[in-house]
């Protein structure tokens, strides 16, 4: 491990050890699974409590990842059903929809607390995490949510280089956004669309491309894989295509350009 992040980790675990114990939202990501794994080394089990919701926009694998790691690390993992699809704030799918969703977690997380009195309400927001438009960041300092990835200085590439020390088996998974954050602002949220975007992201994934996202713009799906991948798919793209339309969208287009994580924010700043 690289020294500027030796001493990250070591600031991060005198942060935990001053505090009586934490309430970690998870996700099965990596920045919260790391989040939750140090929290239930440096805690102990009674005071290293992950939280999931299983929400409709979370996708199966990362929830099923999440209750495996709790599992295997020997952790309390709390489950609770956030209903944001029923809030038209959050399915109509405002710009600030993000907002909405964590008011609604961060809300059913004030219950959890009440049965670990004192204990603080953690999310995984890292160091890189300020640069791009996250309105969820509102609604976590609205509900007092500490960051200490954050506040310890702790990048993305560190978090995947100190899972990768303790051995944490998701250190290398793909970054995986909300299912919802597949569908363009104003394009309202539903079940159905979620349950397609899932499936045409594992029916890619099975195609052996890791990290991938479809877009769902109602009438048609947008394929983005890695940049370097785009040529292999683009061969593939007459079967590819064909059962992706046959899980439910009436086209599919491949994007080109790539994978672009955040893409669909491009529209704010073309606005602002």
């Amino acid at each position: 491990m690289k020294k500027e992040t030796e001493v990250k980790l070591l600031k991060l675990e005198n942060w935990f050890r001053g505090q009586p114990g934490s309430i970690v939202a998870f996700s099965g990501g990596i920045d919260s699974s790391l989040l939750l794994f140090l929290a239930r080394k440096w805690q102990g089990r009674p005071a290293a409590i992950g939280v999931i919701s299983d929400s409709e926009s979370l996708k199966r694998k990362d929830f099923q990842l999440a209750q495996s790691l709790s599992s295997q690390f020997d952790i309390i993992l709390e489950v609770i059903e956030t209903r944001e699809l029923e809030d038209e704030r959050y399915n109509q799918n405002p710009v600030d929809r993000c907002y909405f969703c964590k008011d609604h977690l961060y809300t059913d997380l004030q219950k959890i607390s009440k049965k670990y009195p004192g204990f603080p309400v953690l999310n995984g927001t890292n160091a890189d995490d300020h640069g791009d438009y996250r309105p969820g960041m509102k609604a976590a300092a609205e509900y007092q949510v500490l960051a200490p990835l954050s506040d310890c200085g702790i990048t993305k590439e560190e978090i995947r280089e100190i899972a990768h020390y303790f051995e944490l088996p998701n250190w290398n998974k793909p970054a995986s956004p909300c299912l919802s954050s597949r569908i363009p602002y104003a394009h309202s949220i539903t079940k159905k669309k979620l349950v397609e975007i899932e499936q045409a992201e594992d029916l890619l994934n099975s195609f052996g491309f890791k990290d991938v996202r479809v877009r769902h713009y109602g009438d048609h799906g947008k394929i983005e894989v890695l940049r370097e991948e785009v040529p292999r798919l683009l061969e593939m793209k007459a079967s590819v295509v064909e059962k992706i339309r046959e899980i439910g969208f009436p086209e599919v287009v491949i994007d080109e350009e790539g994978l672009v994580s955040g893409k669909l924010n491009r529209v704010l700043k073309t606005k602002s």
